[in-house]
């Protein structure tokens, strides 16, 4: 009898619960002309209009909630490139307590600015040269905070898959349902919950062509770290998936397709022309890998989660004008 996974479906339902009147219930987009573009019926889950601008605010507050009043007293501290960064400002916020983050100096500056104006403290390094986990860790011990990782904690992994868990309520039964992949949470949530939902649903995730950590990782059966990717899907940029998820994720997801940066812009474009929304690269990918053909067994009725749109106009402007 296989071991029970870290995140079960009733984590994700407790967690649903939690977010109710706090986090957005995100709409989701159908269009005639994506449709016939594919041949399938597609549902596309908006969470670039989830508060901070992107999915990571469910699993940030949902694990924030779960602090002990002693704990939220002290602080909470994160490590991001930038969407679980402001995510966990703002819960922290919601919650009445401060947050220190650890955020890469690259980070697009739209992300550093509005972590600041949710009212956290930024403490900034080199992610090309030094090591986030550890760095993080150290700061939450040096100045008592309750470290709230990206992606690898259960309470987390369960917030997030209540974007799934949303999608499915509204849809009915899918074929197919289609996430990106960064460090793995947003995917590990919502494969808990489309399995348990509906356990012929094929998931599927997406990585950037030189970030594509889970899926070596998925092949070879354990953990590969990869050199930090360089690719326009900064929220996808991370050396190796997260012990958590990798458990999950080996037993749950189906398959990982690769998108090229091209691929992402192109979507990109689309979703702004076509379907009147902002997505960034990284919450792009799962439409982009549609749109380009890489999604094998030609499923009929595909849920997409589209991650986030933080991007500013000026990055956003040159990448879709190519």
């Amino acid at each position: 009898m296989a071991a029970a996974l870290p995140v079960s479906f009733d984590d994700v339902r407790q967690a649903a619960a939690r977010l109710e009147g706090i986090a957005h219930r995100t709409p989701v987009l159908t269009s005639r002309t994506l449709n016939a573009m594919v041949g399938a019926e597609v549902f596309i889950k908006c969470e670039n209009f989830q508060r901070v601008g992107a999915f990571k605010f469910r699993g940030a507050y949902n694990a924030a909630a779960q602090l002990s009043a002693e704990q939220l007293a002290r602080g909470i501290a994160a490590y991001s490139s930038g969407n679980h960064a402001q995510a966990t400002a703002l819960a922290a916020r919601e919650l009445g307590t401060s947050a220190v983050i650890l955020m890469p100096e690259d980070a697009p500056r739209s992300k550093m600015e509005a972590t600041a104006g949710y009212g956290a403290e930024i403490v900034t390094y080199d992610r090309y040269t030094e090591e986030r986990t550890s760095l993080g860790e150290a700061l939450a011990v040096d100045r008592g905070l309750a470290l709230i990782p990206p992606y690898d904690h259960p309470h987390v992994i369960a917030g997030q898959g209540t974007a799934a868990l949303e999608l499915v309520e509204e849809t009915g039964p899918l074929d197919a349902l289609v996430a990106p992949v960064g460090g793995g949470g947003l995917i590990a949530g919502c494969a808990v919950t489309a399995k348990a939902l509906h356990p012929a649903t094929t998931v599927i995730g997406v990585e950037p062509e030189a970030g594509d950590d889970t899926k070596r990782s998925l092949e070879s059966g354990e953990r590969v770290t990869i050199p930090v990717p360089r690719t326009i899907a900064d929220g996808q940029a991370l050396p190796t998936p997260g012990e958590l998820t990798f458990a999950i994720n080996q037993r749950l997801v189906d398959a990982v397709t690769l998108v090229s940066d091209e691929d992402i812009t192109t979507a990109m474009r689309f979703a702004f022309e076509r379907l009147k929304i902002v997505l960034e690269p990284s919450g792009a990918t799962g439409l982009a890998a549609l749109m380009a053909g890489r999604l094998e067994g030609a499923p009929r009725r595909i849920g997409i989660i589209a991650s986030g749109g933080n991007i500013d106009t000026q990055r956003f402007t040159e990448l879709i004008t190519g």
